[in-house]
C-alpha cells in the first residue's frame, strides 16, 4: 500500500507522486477548466476564468486538466496544482500555457495539431473571398437602405471588388491548416507561395506551391502592390500589431483586413484601435468552430488523457527544447500549424504590422535531431 505520509511529504516538497492505476485506487481526477458543455467531460468545473476560481479539490488532487484557450496558466498558476502531471489543450495552440515552467515542474503539455484544420481553412478562404468580392460591405450597404439602380451606383457600392484568378497568396507558416488553405486557394486560381521556418523541404513539390526562405521575400514577391494588399489573420492575435494595422488602413496602404484573433480578447471594436479604421472584418476567435469539430477534438483530448493514465505516453507532447527561443512556445507551434494568411501578399507598406516577424537568420532543427519528450525527463527535484 502507498505510504500516505510519504505522498503528502512529496507533494509538500514539490515532487509529484506517481499516478496509481491498480484496482485499490480510485480513478484519477481530471478537470475541465474552461468549458460549460460536459457531454464528453465530467462536470467538475464550470467555466472558470482563472486559477483563483478553481476549488481546492482540483488544485490538490487533479493529475490532469483539459483546457481551451480562454484561461491562461502561468508559472504561478501551475504551481498551485499539487498533483498535476498532464495538461491537455483542447485545440492546437498553446500560447496560454507557460511551456517552460510546465517542463520544469514535471508537467507534460499536449495539444491536438490536427484539431479543426478543415474549419479554420474554410473560414480563412471565406475571409479571403470576402475581401476580394466585398460581400459583407455590399450587404451592409443594402441594410443601410442604399438602392442600387445605375451603373454609377454599382461602381460606387462595389468599388474595390477584385478578380481572384491569377493573384498571389502568401502564407506565413505552412503547417496542417496552411496546406489545406493552399489546396483550396489553388482551386480558386491563386498562385500560392509560403514561408515556414521549420518545415522540411519537399512539401512544395507535392502540393504545387512555391516556397520562399525569408519573411521579407514573401512580403515583396507576393503579387499585389501595397495599395491593393489584404491581410488575413486566423492564427494568433499577437502576430499582428493592430494599432499599426489601423493606421495603414486609414492611410490606404492596406486595402482591407480580416481578423479572427486579436491582441486583446474577448475582442470589442469599441475598445480597440480598429474601431475607426476602414474595411476591417473581425470575428470573435471562432474560425476553428463547428459542432462536429468541437466534439471530435474533445474526444481526442479524452483519449489522449486515457493514454497518459494507462501508459504514461500520450501523443503530441509539446517539447519546450524544440521551440525557437525567440518565440518561447507562445506564438508558433512546433511543428507549425495554424497560419496567418496574406491574400495578395504583405508588401513593404505592411512592415511593422507583423511585429518582429520570424528571425530570418534562424535555422530549423536538423532533420536527424531527436528531442526527448517531457515524460522521459526526470523531475527537477529528482535529478
Amino acid at each position: 500500500l502507498v505510504d500516505k505520509h510519504k505522498v503528502k511529504r512529496q507533494i509538500c516538497e514539490g515532487i509529484r507522486p506517481q499516478i496509481m492505476k491498480d484496482p485499490l485506487h480510485p480513478r484519477p481526477l481530471v478537470a475541465l477548466l474552461d468549458g460549460r458543455d460536459c457531454t464528453v467531460e465530467m462536470p467538475i468545473l464550470k467555466h472558470v476564468q482563472s486559477t483563483q476560481e478553481i476549488h481546492e479539490k482540483v488544485l490538490n488532487e487533479a493529475v490532469g486538466v483539459k483546457m481551451y484557450h480562454t484561461i491562461t496558466l502561468t508559472r504561478e498558476d501551475l504551481g498551485k496544482f499539487k498533483a498535476l502531471r498532464v495538461i491537455l489543450r483542447i485545440g492546437s495552440g498553446y500560447d496560454n500555457v507557460d511551456i517552460k515552467a510546465a517542463g520544469e515542474l514535471g508537467i507534460t503539455v499536449c495539444n491536438n495539431p490536427s484539431a479543426t484544420v478543415e474549419e479554420t481553412a474554410d473560414f480563412t478562404i471565406c475571409y479571403i473571398l470576402n475581401l476580394y468580392r466585398r460581400n459583407t460591405w455590399l450587404y451592409q450597404a443594402l441594410q443601410e437602405g442604399m438602392r442600387v439602380q445605375s451603373m454609377e451606383q454599382i461602381h460606387e457600392v462595389a468599388s474595390g471588388a477584385a478578380h481572384v484568378r491569377g493573384e498571389t497568396l502568401g502564407l506565413i507558416s505552412f503547417g496542417c491548416t496552411g496546406q489545406v488553405v493552399a489546396v483550396r486557394a489553388k482551386a480558386f486560381g491563386f498562385s500560392v507561395i509560403f514561408y515556414d521556418l521549420y518545415l522540411q523541404d519537399g512539401i512544395q513539390q507535392s502540393l504545387g506551391v512555391q516556397r520562399v526562405y525569408t519573411l521579407q521575400d514573401l512580403l515583396y514577391r507576393s503579387g499585389w502592390v501595397s495599395l491593393h494588399s489584404f491581410l488575413v489573420n486566423a492564427a494568433r492575435g499577437d502576430l499582428v500589431d493592430e494599432k499599426a494595422l489601423a493606421q495603414t488602413l486609414k492611410e490606404g496602404r492596406i486595402r482591407g483586413a480580416a481578423l479572427d484573433v486579436h491582441e486583446s480578447e474577448p475582442f470589442s471594436f469599441a475598445q480597440g484601435p480598429l474601431k475607426d479604421a476602414p474595411n476591417p472584418l473581425c470575428t470573435p476567435h471562432t474560425a476553428w468552430y463547428s459542432e462536429q469539430a468541437s466534439l471530435e477534438m474533445r474526444e481526442a483530448a479524452k483519449l489522449n488523457n486515457e493514454f497518459f493514465v494507462v501508459t504514461s505516453a500520450p501523443w503530441s507532447v509539446i517539447d519546450q527544447q524544440a521551440i525557437h527561443p525567440e518565440l518561447d512556445g507562445a506564438t508558433y507551434r512546433y511543428p507549425p500549424g495554424i497560419v496567418g494568411v496574406a491574400p495578395g501578399g504583405l508588401p513593404a507598406a505592411m512592415e511593422g504590422i507583423i511585429p518582429g516577424g520570424i528571425p530570418s537568420d534562424s535555422q530549423p532543427p536538423d532533420s536527424g535531431t531527436s528531442f526527448p519528450s517531457a515524460l522521459s525527463q526526470p523531475h527537477p527535484n529528482e535529478q
